[in-house]
């Protein structure tokens, strides 16, 4: 059963479970369809703060050669030099500097995204969804979260011109976290 504690009691340290959260991507490719991806592989952790959300903090880890766009020859493209080159830059972090409420069940946390050996602030917004205690004891928490970036702004550059005009992937990508974490004894 999923409640809404006093989001005082829910201040703790949190880690991330894998199992149940998804750190995805969608692109544009060829100017007329998304295409979708995901990473299998990352560690991440959480401090809330639910009297205070600002004291709130975030850290992710993420193994680039875990991409999953369910194509292996794109996932291959995506690993080598003209995307991620995971061999050179087998992670991708976060690392907040900032957390705030924006009111209800929404917030924003604000962070250091590094790829390819460039860091640069990225937001992210959230809307919690509950916290609960799972079968096994275990307590819970949940958030749903967006934003957008500019791939170029981080060095991910290589693309093709298409015949029709426009590009083949977009410079636009939308993030999407759908987390679930477990406090810690």
């Amino acid at each position: 059963m999923t409640t809404t504690p006093d989001l005082s009691t829910l201040t703790g340290d949190y880690t991330v479970d894998p199992a149940h959260t998804t750190i995805g991507f969608t692109a544009r490719h060829a100017m007329v369809t998304n295409v979708k991806g995901k990473f299998l592989d990352f560690t991440g952790t959480l401090h809330l703060d639910g009297a205070e959300p600002s004291r709130s903090t975030a850290s992710l880890d993420i193994t680039m050669d875990s991409i999953d766009t369910g194509s292996p020859d794109r996932d291959g493209h995506l690993k080598g030099s003209d995307f991620f080159n995971t061999d050179e830059h087998p992670r991708m972090t976060f690392r907040s500097t900032k957390a705030e409420s924006l009111g209800g069940d929404d917030y924003r946390i604000t962070g250091d995204l590094s790829i390819l050996g460039t860091t640069r602030p990225i937001s992210i917004d959230l809307e919690f969804n509950g916290a609960a205690k799972d079968p096994f004891g275990n307590e819970r928490v949940g958030f749903e979260g967006k934003a957008e970036i500019k791939r170029s702004e981080w060095g991910l550059t290589w693309n093709a011109a298409l015949e029709t005009g426009g590009v083949l992937v977009s410079d636009k990508i939308k993030l999407n976290f759908d987390i679930s974490a477990i406090r810690q004894a």
